[in-house]
């Protein structure tokens, strides 16, 4: 079973998730921040993964920190659990409408960290969180994981992209991390991610 652990100590927050990436279970994700509890579940669900999330920020701080080191945490609880890579998939995308909106997201678990982040929100927080934390967030999480990841959007209502955001997300990641039966090695030209 590939699954990864990993926990975070700072003067700031504790965050400890573990991703469980061939079990289709109940998540349980507690961050202290709603609406991104909500975002991350919808992206288990839909990614086909198994997710535990607790985080906890001081109480001066904001969710920057939060949202943050919950990326960084699940992004190398991600890189433990497809280890070396051998049989995956490796590249996989999804586009999700959601009424008015649209995400586009295109994922490479090739070894290197990137993102490419389009489109614009409407207002200056969605759910509660500053709109650059979400980027940022993605930012986190493809540096640690060593993913690539392009993710593109339109739309009127923030809610609505944002959730089409994570649910494109997960489909990508879950499709990128599956088996294909035709690939026995790693899925280089390189011989390594």
């Amino acid at each position: 079973m590939r699954s990864g652990e990993v926990e975070r100590k700072t003067k700031e927050t504790s965050v400890h998730v573990i991703v469980n990436l061939d079990r289709d279970g109940d998540s349980s994700i507690e961050t202290g921040i709603p609406f991104f509890d909500h975002m991350l579940i919808a992206m288990s669900k839909h990614g086909g993964l198994q997710l535990t999330i607790n985080a906890k920020g001081e109480s001066q701080c904001d969710s920057h920190h939060v949202i943050e080191d919950v990326g960084i945490v699940f992004g190398s609880a991600l890189k433990k659990a497809y280890g070396n890579g051998k049989g995956i998939r490796r590249f996989a995308h999804a586009i999700v409408p959601m009424d008015d909106a649209c995400a586009r997201v295109a994922v490479d678990f090739g070894g290197r960290g990137y993102l490419m982040f389009k489109g614009t929100f409407g207002g200056s927080f969605v759910g509660g969180i500053p709109r650059e934390l979400f980027e940022h967030f993605f930012y986190s999480l493809c540096i640690n994981a060593g993913l690539t990841a392009h993710i593109a959007f339109q739309g009127t209502n923030d809610h609505h992209i944002c959730e089409a955001i994570f649910k494109a997300f997960g489909i990508s990641l879950g499709e990128s991390l599956s088996f294909d039966p035709r690939k026995k090695g790693i899925p280089s030209t390189k011989g390594t991610l």
